[in-house]
Parts: structure tokens; C-alpha cells; sequence
């Protein structure tokens, strides 16, 4: 089977993400939380409107695939798109609050740690199986994580909970098959919408004005949420999750070359290095792809 397709669309979700600090930075002047609902809100609404026109069809059909399902696929079905849905809000909350109000390093370490609880987690819930090459990947991985943790053991609290919360996603939408995954990615936002409506009133502050925050909102939706989202769920139809958390490092590369060069934060020797490693990682984890090799994936 011929996985390049797969790669490219997980590859070109990280690399648009790794610039993710270009539009959020921007909006640093406003709550994290009032950036949260705006971005929740507006691409639940352009989603559900993109179904209404043109999804109509796929969503007959994935209401009957629903109900063909015996009572556990139901249940199953359900608890996974709820749980995706609460994951994905917890992620981009923490997210947003961490590269606005921490620092850029931290947020890109997030992703730094997220392979590896990605790559734990698909090992002890999905039995997927990795080569000892591989290992040897996340093994320098989650060195370069320990040596940059002595650095800013605050930095690694807030990444580690970040990181957490998109490795128990990315593992758990692996198990999400037999729907559109357009229509996946919509319930999961339109979810996270209702969840967070009731908290509107009570935690979102006035009514911005301005009108470059709902241009970056909007940029922020289609084309920092919506576009490397569905290429990520897509990525998932053809390769484990444990590849998909490895190739996750493109994204914190990116943010910590833009955290040096373009915010000019303090870089030390020892990131320079630990960077350095992650990038290795990613090579030698995906060495056996690269040039022809396969690793078995037990579903």
C-alpha cells in the first residue's frame, strides 16, 4: 500500500500549524478564552453551513451507518466522537493560553512531548507495533524532552498537559472509522460549540472591535483549524498514530526556529541541541518509509 498520500496530508497539517504563532501572537492582547469561543464558534458555524450546501448526502448516509450499528457500535460511535470533541476543546484552550501567556518555546515543546505520549499511548491502548529503530527514535525524543525540562521544569508542566490532551485525540480517532471524516471533524466542533455556549456570557469579555481580531479569527479557522484538522483525520486512514504523533515534531521545529528568529526569545546551546535531536528522531522513526521499508500496524 502506498502511503505517501497519507504522509503528505499529515506533513502539510504540521507545517501549517508549526505557524500557528504568526496569527495567535497577534491576538496576545485578549483572553485566551475569549480567542477560544470565537474560534470554536465561527468554524462550527462555516463547517455546518459547508454540510448544509453541500454535504447534504454524506450526512444521510452517515445517520443510517449510525443506525445499521448494533447497540455497542452505537455506544462506541458516541463516546468517541463526545470524547474527541472534549479532547479538542481541553487542546486548543491550553494551546492558545500556553503560546500567549507562557511563551512560544512552550507551546512548541508541547508538540516536542506529544509524539511520545502519542507513540506510549497507541503502543498500550491500539497494540500498534514499532521496530526497534523506531524506538530508538522515541528514545532520543524523550531525551531531548528530559534535557529541555531541566531548562524550564514550568515550561514542561504546561507542555506535558497540552501534549497529553492531543496524543489521547490523535489515539482515540484512530478507533473512529466508518464516517466522513468531514462530517467527524464537524460534530466534533459543533460539540465543543454547545459545550462552551452556556460559558459564553459568564467568561467571554466585551464584544471585540477591532476588525484585524475577526480577520485573524477567521484565518485561524479555515486555515489553522479546519484545513490541517481534516488532513490530520485523513492521515489517520492510512498511517498509525505512532506515526502521525513522530511527524507531530515538524510542528514545534517550526515554532522554535520562529521562536528564535522572529519573537527572538533567549535560545540556549542546550534547546539548540535538543531540537536538533528531535529532528533526528523524526528521520530515524520514519527511515523505514523513507526508503521502502514497512512496520506492521495490528488494528
Amino acid at each position: 500500500m502506498n502511503n505517501s498520500k497519507y504522509y503528505l496530508s499529515a506533513i502539510v497539517a504540521y507545517v501549517i500549524w508549526g505557524f500557528f504563532s504568526l496569527v495567535l501572537k497577534p491576538l496576545a492582547i485578549y483572553p485566551s478564552v475569549d480567542i477560544l469561543f470565537y474560534r470554536v464558534f465561527s468554524c462550527a458555524f462555516l463547517m455546518l453551513l459547508i454540510v448544509a450546501l453541500f454535504k447534504r448526502q454524506a450526512f444521510n448516509d452517515a445517520v443510517a451507518t449510525y443506525k445499521g450499528l448494533p447497540a455497542n457500535g452505537k455506544r462506541k460511535a458516541l463516546w468517541l466522537n463526545i470524547g474527541g470533541s472534549v479532547l479538542l476543546s481541553f487542546n486548543w484552550f491550553s494551546f492558545i493560553y500556553v503560546m500567549n501567556h507562557i511563551s512560544v518555546k512552550a507551546a512548541a515543546l508541547a508538540y516536542l512531548v506529544c509524539p511520545v505520549l502519542t507513540t506510549l499511548l497507541a503502543w498500550s491502548i491500539l497494540r500498534e507495533k514499532l521496530t526497534k529503530l523506531q524506538w530508538g527514535a522515541v528514545g532520543i525524543s524523550l531525551l531531548s524532552c528530559v534535557l529541555l525540562s531541566y531548562a524550564n521544569i514550568i515550561d514542561m508542566v504546561y507542555s506535558s498537559v497540552v501534549g497529553l490532551s492531543y496524543a489521547a485525540y490523535l489515539v482515540s480517532q484512530r478507533r473512529n472509522v466508518g464516517f466522513d471524516r468531514f462530517l467527524v471533524l464537524t460534530f466534533h466542533i459543533t460539540l465543543s460549540a454547545i459545550f462552551l455556549l452556556p460559558f459564553y456570557p459568564a467568561f467571554g469579555g466585551p464584544m471585540p472591535t477591532a476588525e484585524k481580531f475577526y480577520i485573524y479569527i477567521l484565518i485561524i479557522a479555515v486555515l489553522f483549524t479546519i484545513i490541517p484538522l481534516l488532513l490530520n483525520l485523513y492521515g489517520l486512514k492510512g498511517l498509525g498514530s505512532s506515526t502521525l504523533g513522530m511527524l507531530l515534531n515538524i510542528n514545534p521545529i517550526i515554532g522554535f526556529t520562529l521562536a528564535a528568529f522572529i519573537y527572538h526569545e533567549h535560545i540556549s546551546g542546550v534547546q539548540i541541541v535538543c531540537y536538533s535531536m528531535v529532528f533526528i528522531a523524526v528521520v530515524v522513526f520514519n527511515a523505514g518509509q523513507i526508503w521502502g521499508g514497512k512496520r506492521k500496524i495490528v488494528e
